[in-house]
C-alpha cells in the first residue's frame, strides 16, 4: 500500500554512489515506479539496470513476508513475531549464560542504513554486553580506510566531491571498473577526457572502463605495490618531486624516498610485466598537468598487502603535491551502499559512533555518557570480519546477523559456511531467504529501502535521506523494531527507539566532537541541500539553524587531521602476494563484479530483467590459455585452488593477461568464486586477499 500519492526523492539502494531517483506509486498503489531525478548532482538522473529495476525486489513473490522458526524436524516453518523474536533473545540470552558474553557474536552489513548501523554496535555492547560484532563493510575498503588514516589522520573515501573529477588534469584510477560497478560514474571520466584531461587505467583486465583510458597498465595480480613504488622512483630520478610541498606539509619524506629508489624501473617490470617505457609514459602522463589524483577501488585493496599498497599510491600525491590541495588528491571509491557511515557510527569490532576508536578513554566516555552507562561496562574490540567468521562454532557459539550472506561473499567460503552450520544458534534478519539465512534457526523479515526512511553516507562523505514510499506488506518489520523488540527481551527497556529520525537525533549526539561529526546534520537539512557532508559540527548552543557550519565538501585543503597538520609519508616495500603461482597451480585467480549483478546477488538475483543480462557465473581466460588447456567457449572449466573448486563456463577473451583468469563472485553452488579466494589477512586493515590467489584451470 501507497503512503500517499504523490512521488517521493530517494536514494538507490545499492552501490556507494547512492544514486537520486524518484519513486511513483503505480496504479494500485502496491508498488512504485522509478523516475529520473536529475536534480540530485551525483548522478543527474542517470540510473544503472539496477537502479531501474530495484522496485522488483519489492514483490511479495521474491521476498520474506513472515518470520521463519526452524522446527525439531529441521525445517523453516512460518511463526508470528512473539515466537520469533522470543526464539532469538533465548537464543543469544542462553548462549552468554553458558559460554560468556563474547560467545555471542554480531555480524552486520554495509547496506544497513546510518540509524541501523549505530542501533546495531549499540545493541551489541549494550545488550550483548559482546566485543565479537564486526561488518561485511571489512572486505569493502577497510585497507584504503586504513591507509587514510594513516597518512591524513581521517578517513572519507573521496576527500572531495565527484563533480571535481572531470575538472583536474590526470586521473589514475587501480583497480577500478565503474563502467560496471557504478555504472553513472563513468560520465565523470568521459567529462575529465572531454575536457582535456587524462586517464591511466590499472587493471590486470581491459575491462569496458579500460577502454576509455589514454593509458591502460595490465600488471600482475598482486603487484601493484611494486608499481606504484616503481612510478615513485621514477618521479624522484626524473626531479617531479614538488620539494616545496614536501617540506611544508608532510613528514617522513626521506625513508618513502629511500624505499622507492629501492624499486628501479627493470625490477619492477620483472615483477608487473608492464615494460619500463610504459611505466615512464604513465608518470609523463601524471606530473604534465598542475592537478591530478589517484582513486583505487577493491583492486589494490583486496590485498594482503592492501593498506601498504593504497600507501604507496598516497606517497605517489604527496610527493607531487598532489594531495590536500584543489582538484588534487588521492580518493578511494567505495563499493556498498552505506560502507563508509556502517564503520563510522558503531559496526567495525573497534571503532564507536563518530568513527571514535574503542580503546580511547575519553570516547568510550562520551559515547557511554550519551548511551546511559558505565564506559567500564563497554566491552574492548573484538575480532575483525573473517577472523569472526571463523571463530563460528568455537569460540562464538550463536550469532544474529542483519543484511550480510558470508556464504557467498566471504573469502574461503566453503569453510565459512561449515563454520556458520556448526553453531549453536543463528538468527538472520534479512529482506530474501539468502543462502545465509537459508541455515539460520530464525529468519526475520524486514523492511526494504523503499519501505523506510533512514540516511546513508555516500563516496564522497555526503549524507543523504531515503525517504519512505511505501507501506511494507503485513509481516514485515524494520530492523530497527527488531533491535527494540530484542533488547527488551533481553532486560534492556530503553534506548532502542523504533524512529529513525529519532535514532540519528540520538547518533547526532554520539558522534559530536569525533573525527565523523554528524552533530550538525539535521533530516531537514539533507533535505534543503541535497545531503551534508561530513564533517558537520553542531553551531553553538542557542544558534541552530541558519548560524549551523556548512558541511565540509572539502578536506585537508588548510592542514591534514594528524596532531601537527602534516600528512605522513610511511615507507613500503613490495612483497608477494600470500600466495603465488608454482607446479601445482600454475595460475593466479582474480574477482570482481558484472553490471547486471550485486555483491552476493542475494537481491540482484531474484531480478529477471538483471538474470538475463548476467544468468550465472563464468571463467574469463586468454586464448593462449585457453588452447594449452583445451577449453572451449562456453565449456565448463574447473578453476581448484588449494580451498576448493568451482565449475563455471569458459569466457575467452584476449582482455585478460594469459597468466590470469576471471572470475565474478555473485552466485553460489558450484560456480562460486569464493570457494577459491584466500583468506590471507592485512596486518593493519584485516582485509582478506580476494584479488589474488594461485588456482589450476582445466576442463571439468
Amino acid at each position: 500500500m501507497r503512503t500517499s500519492d504523490s512521488a517521493t526523492d530517494t536514494h538507490c539502494p545499492y552501490c556507494a554512489l547512492q544514486c537520486g531517483m524518484r519513486l511513483r506509486p503505480e496504479p494500485g498503489g502496491a508498488t512504485v515506479a522509478v523516475e529520473e531525478r536529475a536534480d540530485f548532482p551525483v548522478n543527474r538522473g542517470a540510473l544503472c539496470g539496477k537502479g531501474r529495476t530495484a522496485p522488483a525486489v519489492l514483490s511479495s513473490r521474491v521476498r520474506l513476508t513472515q518470520p521463519l522458526v526452524r522446527t525439531h524436524a529441521g525445517q523453516l516453518e512460518p511463526a508470528t513475531w512473539e515466537e520469533a523474536l522470543d526464539a532469538v533473545a533465548e537464543g543469544l540470552s542462553r548462549t552468554g549464560r553458558t559460554h560468556g558474553p563474547d560467545a555471542v557474536g554480531v555480524f552486520g552489513g554495509g547496506g544497513l542504513t546510518n540509524e541501523k548501523a549505530y542501533a546495531l554496535g549499540k545493541f551489541a555492547r549494550v545488550a550483548l554486553r559482546t566485543s565479537q560484532i564486526d561488518y561485511n563493510g571489512r572486505f569493502c575498503m577497510s585497507s584504503a580506510a586504513a591507509a587514510h588514516q594513516r597518512a591524513f589522520g581521517l578517513d572519507r573515501g573521496l576527500p572531495f566531491p565527484l563533480a571535481d573529477i572531470p575538472r583536474t588534469g590526470c586521473v589514475i584510477l587501480v583497480g577500478s571498473n565503474l563502467a560496471e560497478t557504478m555504472p553513472p560514474a563513468l560520465r565523470y571520466l568521459t567529462e575529465l577526457k572531454a575536457g582535456g584531461g587524462t586517464l591511466i587505467v590499472i587493471d590486470p583486465r581491459r575491462t569496458r572502463t579500460a577502454e576509455q583510458a589514454d593509458l591502460h597498465l595490465a600488471p600482475r595480480p598482486g603487484t601493484d605495490l611494486a608499481l606504484a613504488l616503481g612510478l615513485l622512483h621514477l618521479i624522484v630520478a626524473e626531479g617531479r618531486t614538488d620539494e616545496e610541498f614536501i617540506a611544508a606539509r608532510t613528514t617522513g619524506w626521506e625513508e618513502t624516498r629511500a624505499a622507492a629508489m629501492a624499486h628501479w624501473p627493470e625490477l619492477v617490470e620483472r615483477i608487473t610485466g608492464i615494460p619500463v617505457p610504459r611505466l615512464r609514459e604513465a608518470v609523463a602522463l601524471f606530473c604534465a598537468p598542475e592537478s591530478a589524483m589517484v582513486l583505487t577501488a577493491r583492486g589494490p585493496e583486496q590485498q594482503s598487502k592492501g593498506t601498504d599498497t593504497v600507501g604507496a599510491w598516497i606517497n605517489l600525491c604527496l610527493a607531487t603535491g598532489r594531495a590536500g590541495r584543489p582538484l588534487s588528491g588521492y580518493g578511494c571509491l567505495t563499493g556498498q551502499g552505506n560502507g563508509q557511515g556502517g564503520r563510522e557510527h558503531g559496526q567495525k569490532a573497534d571503532q564507536l559512533p563518530g568513527y571514535r576508536k574503542l580503546t580511547d578513554p575519553a570516547a568510550r566516555a562520551h559515547v557511554a555518557e550519551v548511551w546511559g552507562v558505565d564506559p567500564d561496562s563497554l566491552p574492548g574490540p573484538g575480532r575483525s570480519a573473517y577472523e569472526l567468521l571463523d571463530a563460528l562454532g568455537t569460540d562464538v557459539k550463536a550469532l544474529l546477523l542483519m543484511g550480510s550472506n558470508p556464504v557467498v561473499s566471504a573469502p574461503r567460503a566453503g569453510h565459512v559456511e561449515d563454520r556458520i552450520r556448526s553453531l549453536d544458534f543463528l538468527a538472520v534478519a534479512d529482506v530474501v531467504l539468502s543462502e545465509t539465512a537459508a541455515l539460520a534457526d530464525v529468519v526475520l523479515p524486514v523492511t526494504q529501502w523503499a519501505e523506510e526512511t533512514g540516511t546513508t553516507t555516500n563516496l564522497e562523505g555526503r549524507v543523504l535521506l531515503r525517504r519512505r514510499a511505501l507501506t511494507p506488506p503485513p509481516g514485515v518489520r524494520s530492523d530497527l523494531d527488531v533491535l527494540h523488540g530484542l533488547a527488551a527481551r533481553l532486560g534492556v527497556e530503553k534506548g532502542f527507539p523504533t524512529e529513525p529520525e529519532e535514532v540519528f537525533e540520538e547518533l547526532r549526539r554520539a558522534s559530536a566532537g569525533g573525527p565523523a561529526d554528524y552533530s550538525g546534520i539535521t533530516y531537514a537539512r539533507i533535505e534543503a541541500e541535497q545531503g551534508v557532508f561530513w564533517p558537520c559540527p553542531a553551531g553553538p548552543e542557542g544558534t541552530e539553524g541558519t548560524e549551523d557550519p556548512p558541511g565540509t565538501e572539502r578536506l585537508f585543503l588548510d592542514r591534514f587531521a594528524t596532531d601537527d597538520g602534516r600528512a605522513r609519508f610511511v615507507p613500503v616495500s613490495h612483497r608477494d602476494a600470500a600466495e603465488v603461482p608454482d607446479a601445482d597451480y600454475p595460475l593466479l585467480l582474480t574477482t570482481g563484479r558484472v553490471v547486471a549483478q550485486y555483491q552476493s546477488g542475494a537481491q540482484t538475483r531474484r531480478v529477471d530483467e538483471l538474470n538475463a543480462a548476467a544468468p550465472g557465473p563464468f571463467v574469463e581466460l586468454h586464448p593462449r590459455l585457453a588452447a594449452r588447456i583445451g577449453a572451449v567457449e562456453g565449456s565448463p572449466l574447473a578453476v581448484t585452488s588449494r580451498r576448493g573448486r568451482a565449475v563455471a563456463p569458459a569466457r575467452i577473451t584476449d582482455t585478460i593477461r594469459a597468466d590470469t583468469v576471471f572470475m565474478p563472485f555473485h552466485w553460489p553452488g558450484e560456480g562460486r568464486a569464493n570457494t577459491l579466494t584466500n583468506p590471507a589477512l592485512d596486518p593493519t586493515s584485516r582485509m582478506p586477499e580476494f584479488k589474488v590467489c594461485a588456482v589450476r584451470v582445466e576442463p571439468a
